[in-house]
């Protein structure tokens, strides 16, 4: 059957597993593009996951569970936001600081063991809700069709965050925010009030994605179960070249990545290379476009924000 062939599965998979990085990506994209550079990602991740999947367990609410894991990204959002807005330390000293804060030998691994949530199916988990009839449907079915409320809540929010940016006043300003932080001042805009908003709004997204892995793609509590997507999801922002669609194309390139060793390794493709090279294969390109992009030239051509990681204090203009 069509549908069970090997790169249907593949594109199915890469739908499913890019949903989480898309998420924090687009969370990352606002973050940076008013000009804060928020490395703990991975760390936001996993206190949403974690908080995700307790709140399922105690509520039984799967739409309370998503605002839970959002209020718990955008909590250690505020960590970050102060440091670096508030105090002005060093944005990735703060960003990988929180990683290590709230990271898998942190602050998540601490409440998924206290909270007594390891071992536990989820007592509801997203599935996908569309007629069968479309679920089955020759090779979009599988792929667009047979997936769940956050898949396309998650293109909802790519064009929502598109238009924003590019088509509102409110977007406006904060590129001008990211790009020149000076000139907007001098125009009256909040400098500081637009980097905190939205480094908030990027942590609360980075926890939704977060929820993604325990609330629906594997319906329980581990401890890293994030498995470094928020590094990815880092990397899928310079990718993009700082735009939302690209995030979405993006994302599901390296979900493919991250579906293809199941998929072969399931139907036995290439039985002497061994599974972890293919599972290796997200790390490997996160390097790569962290490596091109290395340089402050590189990021100004690609489109990165001119102030991006630039802390802004009023008075020394």
């Amino acid at each position: 059957m069509i549908n069970n062939s090997v790169w249907v599965v593949v594109l199915a998979s890469a739908v499913t597993y890019g949903t989480p990085l898309l998420y924090a990506a687009i969370g990352e994209l606002l973050t940076e593009r008013a000009g804060v550079l928020n490395l703990g990602v991975e760390g936001m991740m996993l206190v949403g996951a974690v908080m995700g999947f307790w709140a399922v367990q105690r509520t039984g609410s799967l739409l309370l569970a998503i605002v839970v894991a959002a209020i718990a990204g955008a909590s250690m959002a505020l960590i970050h936001a102060f440091l670096v807005i508030t105090l002005r330390a060093n944005q990735i000293v703060s960003g990988l600081a929180l990683v290590i804060f709230a990271g898998s030998a942190g602050l998540s691994s601490y409440l998924g063991n206290d909270l007594n949530l390891a071992d536990q199916p989820a007592r509801h988990a997203f599935t996908p809700f569309l007629p069968h009839s479309w679920q089955t449907a020759s090779v979009v079915g599988p792929i667009l069709f047979k997936q769940s409320a956050l898949v396309y809540a998650s293109w909802a929010l790519v064009v929502i965050v598109a238009l924003y940016l590019n088509r509102t006043r409110l977007g406006l300003n904060v590129r001008a925010v990211g790009e020149s932080p000076e000139a907007a001042d001098a125009m009256g805009i909040n400098v500081t009030a637009y980097r905190y908003a939205h480094t908030l709004v990027g942590g609360a997204f980075a926890g939704v994605g977060g929820a993604c892995f325990t609330l629906w793609i594997t319906p329980q509590w581990v401890d890293g179960i994030t498995a470094g997507a928020g590094w990815i999801a880092i990397a899928l922002v310079i990718f993009a070249f700082w735009r939302s669609a690209l995030c979405l194309v993006g994302a599901y390139l390296f979900g493919a990545f991250s579906g293809i060793p199941f998929a072969f390794q399931a139907r036995g493709i290439l039985k002497g290379i061994p599974p972890e090279l293919f599972q290796s294969l997200p790390y490997v390109m996160t390097i790569v476009v962290l490596v091109i992009v290395s340089s402050a030239g590189a990021r100004r051509r690609l489109g990165a924000p001119a102030a991006l990681g630039t802390p802004y204090v009023r008075e020394e203009r």
